[in-house]
């Protein structure tokens, strides 16, 4: 009697299988890019625990590692806007939770504000851009509408000098000039004032 071929995993394990394979990828890819903005491929595979072929499988270059995990960050970011209740809170309180996932989703993904990392590729659409900026303005004219921030200066204009500030803030970071802790200060009582609301100390 001939003993049949061993049955190839079904589908739905074999697309479980690549899941966790991917998700290992891109967290490792996080970390070690994170500290080693010029690790190679073979430096994400061993943090990974996969081999260089399977990081290659799944990604076929390095600058498409790097498209994907600029997009998963993204993701990330949105999720966290998502549950900070910017549309319910408070208006000083949803602008500090805004600040707040922002500082987060820097210190989880240091890669994209290091001055001396590679220029990194891009994804063709920027998720960031066009959610982001739209969700602080509605925040903002929120506060404006209830008195909690002043109205002299338009929300979309305040809008994109918030986030020019908090990148700027987490630049001075990167560079050592501030510690993280007193640039989330020095941003959020800059962000209160800058919207016309009452600064914290």
């Amino acid at each position: 009697m001939i003993d049949s071929p061993e049955a190839a995993p079904p589908p739905r394990r074999r697309r479980a299988d690549a899941r966790r394979s991917i998700d290992a990828i891109l967290n490792a890819a996080r970390v070690v890019l994170g500290e080693r903005p010029d690790a190679s491929m073979e430096d994400i595979a061993a943090t990974a625990g996969v081999t260089r072929q399977t990081v290659y499988a799944h990604f076929p270059s390095r600058d498409a590692l790097v498209v994907a995990l600029i997009e998963a960050a993204a993701a990330e970011y949105i999720a966290a806007l998502d549950a900070a209740g910017l549309d319910t809170a408070p208006p000083a309180d949803a602008l500090a939770r805004f600040l707040d996932a922002g500082w987060q989703f820097l210190r989880r993904h240091p890669l994209l504000l290091n001055p001396t990392a590679p220029g990194a590729p891009r994804p063709n659409s920027n998720a960031l851009s066009s959610v982001v900026p739209p969700r602080l303005e509605r925040l903002i004219r929120r506060g404006q509408r209830t008195g909690d921030f002043g109205a002299s200066l338009p929300a979309a204009w305040l809008a994109d000098a918030v986030i020019g500030l908090q990148q700027i803030a987490a630049a001075q970071v990167a560079a050592g000039r501030v510690t993280t802790q007193e640039a989330e200060a020095l941003c959020l009582e800059s962000t209160l004032r800058l919207c016309g609301g009452q600064a914290r100390r």
